[in-house]
């Protein structure tokens, strides 16, 4: 069995999102922040998690988890009952996981 780090406790990032860890992100414009590296909102019209390095790593997983839209980053679920949440586990966690690997991680 694969042992993963932990990420951190919860935190409201904002009004409505609920966040994980942080990474600290640099554009080439000199625009720079933190963001956590993965979340989720319990929004009304749909679940929304986010998976912080898009979905185009995660096609065939995304075929198996069963309904749902996607934007940039977020996974609209609208019902988690539907839905393959050991499929969810695993693109999470491989999110996280590149994440930590690809940006500076606190």
């Amino acid at each position: 069995m694969t042992q993963h780090k932990p990420v951190d406790d919860p935190r409201p990032w904002g009004s409505s999102l609920v966040g994980f860890g942080s990474y600290h992100y640099r554009y080439e414009s000199g625009r720079e922040g933190d963001f956590f590296l993965t979340g989720f909102s319990p929004r009304k019209s749909a679940f929304t998690v986010c998976i912080m390095p898009g979905f185009e790593r995660y096609q065939a997983r995304m075929k198996k988890l069963g309904p749902h839209t996607t934007g940039k980053f977020c996974l609209y679920l609208k019902n988690l009952d539907a839905i393959d949440r050991d499929v969810l586990e695993e693109i999470v966690r491989d999110s996280v996981e590149y994440m930590r690997k690809n940006y500076d991680c606190t």
